[in-house]
């Protein structure tokens, strides 16, 4: 796989994650602050490293499950894994400067 084919799934996998939302927050995880990591393999496997506002967050069990299956649809992608950690937990620092101003604290 190029350089150039990894670089548009990564391109595809952040728009996606930009249409996925907390519940909780009106903002998309990705704005959020909550995708730690998108790394591609040569055979085109991802792997996506998040997190959650808090360890005991409703969709806990549901949002990497929302992630890892539309990251899987996306044209060029093999296998899709997400693995979610708590380290270094989540704060309102993570967010974007696009997410702050939504949420008012710019």
């Amino acid at each position: 796989m190029t350089t150039e084919e990894k670089a548009r799934i990564e391109r595809d996998i952040i728009t996606l994650l930009r249409t996925v939302y907390d519940p909780e927050i009106p903002v998309n995880i990705y704005e959020l602050g909550l995708i730690y990591e998108i790394s591609i393999s040569d055979e085109a496997a991802v792997k996506i490293l998040m997190t959650l506002t808090t360890p005991n967050c409703p969709v806990a069990e549901s949002l990497p499950l929302e992630v890892k299956q539309k990251v899987g649809e996306i044209k060029g992608v093999s296998e899709a894994e997400v693995e979610l950690t708590f380290e270094p937990p989540w704060d309102q620092e993570m967010l974007s400067d696009e997410a702050k101003l939504e949420l008012g604290f710019l």
